[in-house]
């Protein structure tokens, strides 16, 4: 109990102001008598003394009402109904204290209470018999909703009826089934049977319709993003200014239904499905017929780019060999098959015209630059057998100088027709340099 009840504080507090009025102390002195009553509020334990009281007011206020002092003291005590009240209290909480002991969850203490006084285990019997009612109403209720349902917003409500029922399952203790509840259900009627079969059979109902709820849910949903991705393919395709775009559009399309195949059949969104599936392949076969010729044009002019990318590749840094300017040749020759198949009312076919102008242009350039590489590597092959032969006639003993000339002269004739750009082009320049020096020292 407080040491200063609220009574004894009051009149003391009144009278404390009044002295702080008239004293030269004022505030400050009010502040601090204040304050130590206050402590003496906040402290448990006997009611404060009258001597106590007058030390905490007298120090400040010697001139402090002795009258207001007594009558502060006669009233700093509990009230009869005060000490009735706390009583009250404690005895109620005895009570919910022992109906709490009773009805804790372990067998050792709820069987001899359920033999000996088994009222006390009457919040427990209420308890079980609303989650009872409660778990079986709502299982009843959601199997009703999931299996027969409608549209998708029974299967949620269904599914959120199934988490309810599992909760006031889960409130059942299983190891109070068969616990004596007879007496109470005398007089209450109970509706279940607290046997431990009939828990299990509710929670095996209520896992099969959550896993129900659960395939429902999963096929609503790729229902929903098929049906939206199938729209969205749609609107792509109608926009689209390219083959490539086109493709790639119709390429989603097939996919959304690829999805709406996978949907399983026994389910509300299978079921729905159906008519769905049936409009986008009619829909995608009608468009794929007039997108196919644009796509396959589309590929044509595609695959003549890759060849003529690896051609253009493949004659950069010459000079090249005949056999490799043959190769790009045949690269050029790929290109334009394929851009001539393009059709005249294909969407792509002036990009296929300009295009096939480009490398037939460049074809032409390799079929050029390979006949050169032919006819300077011939040339080359000459003018090395001319060499041999004047190598071999300026061994000979007192050889004429004219013939020798002669012979020069051929050679030289046969590297002016190694052209420039070609493999053997620098080696005939050099062997050039020298027939020309020879043929000097020969004339002088």
């Amino acid at each position: 109990m407080t040491r200063l009840y609220n009574r004894a504080f009051d009149i003391l507090k009144t009278e404390v102001e009044k002295c702080a009025q008239v004293d030269i102390a004022g505030p400050a002195a009010k502040k601090i008598v204040i304050k130590k009553l206050h402590k003496l509020r906040s402290q448990s334990g006997e009611p404060a003394t009258a001597a106590e009281i007058r030390s905490i007011v007298k120090e400040q206020y010697p001139e402090f009402s002795e009258k207001a002092l007594q009558d502060a003291e006669k009233v700093n005590r509990p009230s009869i109904k005060g000490i009735f009240l706390e009583l009250t209290g404690l005895a109620l909480l005895a009570t919910a204290g022992l109906l709490w002991v009773a009805n804790l969850p372990y067998p050792m203490i709820r069987k001899p209470v359920a033999k000996a006084a088994p009222m006390l285990l009457l919040p427990s019997y209420i308890s079980m018999d609303h989650n009872y009612k409660q778990a079986t109403a709502l299982v009843e209720q959601a199997d009703q909703l999931v299996n027969k349902a409608t549209s998708a917003a029974d299967i949620n409500l269904g599914a959120q009826k199934v988490q309810k029922a599992q909760t006031h399952l889960n409130a059942l203790p299983v190891w109070f089934l068969g616990y004596y509840p007879q007496r109470y259900c005398t007089f209450f009627s109970c509706s279940w049977q607290f046997t431990l079969d009939e828990f299990e059979t509710a929670r095996k109902q209520i896992g099969r319709i959550e896993a129900k709820a659960f395939q429902e849910k999963n096929a609503f949903k790729m229902l929903n993003e098929a049906t939206e991705s199938i729209a969205i393919a749609q609107q792509q395709y109608n926009v689209a200014s390219t083959p490539e775009e086109q493709k790639q559009a119709i390429g989603d399309w097939q996919a959304a239904i690829d999805v709406l195949e996978e949907i399983p059949s026994s389910t509300l969104a299978g079921k729905t499905a159906r008519p769905k599936l049936t409009a986008a392949k009619r829909d995608l076969k009608e468009e794929a017929g007039i997108a196919a010729g644009n796509m396959r044009s589309g590929s044509l002019i595609e695959a003549a780019k890759q060849f003529g990318m690896a051609a253009a590749t493949a004659s950069q840094n010459p000079p090249h060999s005949a056999q490799q300017w043959q190769q790009i040749a045949d690269l050029w020759q790929e290109a334009i098959n394929r851009l001539k198949q393009v059709r005249v009312d294909n969407p792509g076919y002036l990009e296929a015209q300009t295009k096939l102008a480009e490398y037939q242009i460049n074809l032409g350039n390799a079929q050029i630059r390979r006949q050169n590489e032919r006819d300077s590597e011939a040339a080359m092959k000459r003018a090395k057998n001319l060499i041999a032969d004047w190598q071999r006639y300026a061994l000979n003993e007192n050889p004429n100088t004219g013939v020798l000339a002669s012979k020069l002269q051929d050679i030289i004739n046969q590297l002016d027709l190694v052209k420039p750009g070609t493999t053997p082009h620098a080696e005939a320049q050099e062997l050039l340099k020298f027939a020309n020096n020879k043929l000097k020292e020969l004339s002088k």
